[in-house]
């Protein structure tokens, strides 16, 4: 895979390893904690063979990106994007934001515009706020979780690893994929750097990304299970969703967390419906 440099960090080049695939319009899917760009296995085959461009990439941190040891706001994580963007000449991009990623997607929109990107998806993501705060009391994370996340990345992360795992794909008390399956979504997040898994928690918990909600101005889909048990629909999708004038929104019927890969099928032919492409192109 190729790599950009993005930055120098403490005097270390920060590069992010990416993958451009296919002709068309560009999507470009941006992923989730603690995962990499690996986690779009089923999304690239579908996009690709509707005709579309699909580029992913691994955050700063995760997959084979590097591994500085600061960084991981969001911010810096949309700067990434944009040179990502600027190197490759992308542009009338379909933004795919995954959970965290969702994040991205939205800080991009508010603080590099729309000259590259045109539409976005949010997709089982965190925006608006998840923090539980005296002026967000819809948020779905207290204190007391992300301590509890923190210190279980800190003190014995691959058994923490195994338990969100697990949460990742559980609908309805019981999980819905293949154990094989969860295993390697395990073993793609147990290789991310433990500083980058620990810091990228405060910034998915804590940010809060209202105003960049409010600011979008480019047709937008929001996609999400309705039994997500990591980042639940009431507290984040269904709040975007109504913050975004327009906003297309599909809730999928017990769907978990990792959505775009217990229920592909679906999923893919809602964001290729949304992108205008051919849905026989889904694969289950």
């Amino acid at each position: 895979m190729p790599k950009l440099l993005v930055s120098r960090d403490d005097r270390t080049d920060v590069e992010i390893s990416y993958e451009d695939l296919g002709t068309g319009r560009p999507v470009v899917l941006v992923h989730g904690w603690p995962l990499s760009g690996r986690s779009w296995e089923a999304q690239v085959p579908a996009l690709v063979g509707a005709g579309y461009r699909v580029i992913t990439y691994d955050r700063r941190g995760f997959g084979d990106s590097s591994r500085p040891w600061h960084g991981y706001d969001y911010d810096t994580l949309a700067a990434d994007l944009h040179a990502l963007l600027e190197h490759l000449d992308v542009r009338d991009a379909a933004l795919v934001g995954f959970s965290m990623g969702g994040g991205e997607v939205v800080r991009y929109l508010a603080r590099h515009g729309t000259e590259r990107a045109s539409r976005e998806v949010l997709a089982s993501a965190v925006p608006p706020y998840l923090h539980a705060t005296d002026d967000n009391p819809d948020g779905g994370l207290d204190d007391a979780t992300i301590d509890q996340f923190q210190q279980g990345v800190a003190s014995d992360r691959p058994d923490f690893l195994e338990t969100f795992t697990e949460r990742f794909f559980t609908a309805d008390g019981r999980v819905v994929v293949s154990e094989a399956q969860r295993r390697a979504t395990w073993d793609e997040a147990v290789r991310a750097s433990p500083k980058a898994t620990y810091d990228c928690i405060a910034t998915f918990g804590l940010t809060d990304l209202r105003d960049d909600v409010r600011a979008v101005t480019v047709p937008t889909l929001v996609i999400h299970g309705d039994s997500d048990a990591v980042v639940p629909f009431e507290v984040s999708g269904r709040r975007s969703a109504e913050m975004v004038e327009g906003c297309e929104l599909v809730v999928v019927e017990g769907g978990p967390h990792g959505v775009n890969v217990s229920h592909a099928r679906q999923f893919n032919a809602a964001l290729l419906d949304f992108l205008g492409g051919r849905t026989t192109a889904a694969r289950d």
